[in-house]
C-alpha cells in the first residue's frame, strides 16, 4: 500500500473522568516533524505521545492537538490535592497583601489549577493507558486517511507510466525510419557532389550518424526505470524517497533522448516524457 503524507483524523474518547478529543493533521515534509498543542495537564505525557506517533509514521509534518472536557462524574471519587490548596491559599494571601484590589480566586479557578484535583498513581496509570489507546485509534484513522489519498496518488502515477511506455515504444519505432531517410539524403548529396555514389564515404558518414543518434541504451534504461517504479509502487510502504530518486533517473534519460534528437517527432516525445516525469514528481512529493 502507498501512503500519502496528507491526512486528517479526529477521535473522541473518555480518559479517566474527562472527555478527550484528539485531532491529527499531517502534510508533506521531507522528514517526520511533530508539533503538539496540549493542555497543561497532558504536557507530562508528551514523550509517550510522541513515541506512539513515531512508531506509526515515518515522514510528514504532523500536528497533534488534544483538548479535554471534564465529565459530570469527574467530581465523584476525586479528592482535592491538599498541598496545592495550601500553596494557593498562601500565594493568594501574599498577592492580596501586596495588591489589595486583586480579585480572590474562585472555586472554578482553583479546580482548573494544574494538580488541584488529586489522583492516585493507579488512576494516573489507567489514564495514561486510556490516552494512548485513544491516540492509537486516532492514528488508525489518520493512517486510513493517508492510505486513501495514497491510492489516488498511485493511480495518477500509473497513468503517466502507461503513457511514458507508449512514448518510448513510439521513439523506438521512429529510429529505423530516421536512419533510412538520412541514408537516402546523404547518398543523394554525395552523388550530386561527386557524380556517383561514394559507397565507402557513405558507409562512414552513415555509421557516424547512426552512432550519434543511437538511443537504444537510453530507451532500454528508461524502460527499466519504469519497471522499477512499478515494482516500488507494488511493494508499498515508505517509498517516497526511492520514487523521487527514480524520477531523477528517468529525467536524465529523457534529457539524453532530447539531446540526440534529429527529428521533430523524437523531440516532441522527449518533451512530453519530461512533462510526464515532472507531473509524477509532483505527486511523489506527497508520498510517505
Amino acid at each position: 500500500m502507498i501512503f500519502s503524507m496528507t491526512g486528517y483524523a479526529t477521535h473522541t474518547a473518555t480518559v479517566g473522568k474527562v472527555l478527550v478529543t484528539i485531532d491529527l493533521r499531517s502534510v508533506n515534509q521531507r522528514y517526520l516533524e511533530i508539533g503538539f498543542r496540549l493542555p497543561d495537564e497532558l504536557r507530562v505525557q508528551e514523550p509517550a505521545i510522541r513515541e506512539a506517533i513515531v512508531q506509526r509514521l515515518s515522514r510528514g509534518k504532523v500536528e497533534c492537538r488534544i483538548s479535554q472536557m471534564a465529565l459530570p462524574e469527574a467530581a465523584q471519587d476525586i479528592g482535592l490535592n491538599g498541598t496545592i490548596l495550601e500553596s494557593l491559599a498562601r500565594w493568594q494571601e501574599d498577592v492580596r497583601r501586596r495588591f489589595p484590589d486583586a480579585a480572590p480566586l474562585s472555586v472554578a479557578d482553583i479546580l482548573r489549577w494544574n494538580g488541584a484535583l488529586a489522583t492516585g498513581e493507579a488512576g494516573a496509570a489507567d489514564a495514561t493507558r486510556e490516552l494512548l489507546e485513544a491516540l492509537g485509534a486516532a492514528l488508525d484513522d489518520l493512517t486510513a486517511s493517508r492510505q486513501r489519498e495514497g491510492e489516488k496518488l498511485q493511480g495518477h502515477i500509473v497513468e503517466r507510466l502507461d503513457r511514458a511506455e507508449t512514448l518510448v515504444a513510439e521513439a523506438a519505432a521512429l529510429l529505423p525510419g530516421v536512419l533510412s531517410a538520412y541514408q537516402e539524403k546523404l547518398a543523394a548529396r554525395l552523388k550530386e557532389a561527386l557524380g556517383e555514389p561514394a559507397n565507402e564515404r557513405l558507409a562512414q558518414e552513415f555509421a557516424l550518424f547512426a552512432q550519434k543518434i543511437d538511443v537504444d541504451e537510453e530507451l532500454s534504461r528508461f524502460t527499466a526505470h519504469i519497471k522499477e517504479v512499478r515494482r516500488t509502487l507494488d511493494k508499498g510502504g515508505a517509498v517516497g524517497k526511492r520514487l523521487d530518486f527514480l524520477m531523477q533517473e528517468l529525467n536524465r534519460e529523457a534529457n539524453t533522448l532530447g539531446s540526440k534528437s534529429v527529428s521533430p517527432e523524437t523531440t516532441r516525445i522527449s518533451v512530453e516524457l519530461k512533462v510526464l516525469i515532472e507531473q509524477m514528481r509532483e505527486q511523489i512529493q506527497n508520498i510517505e
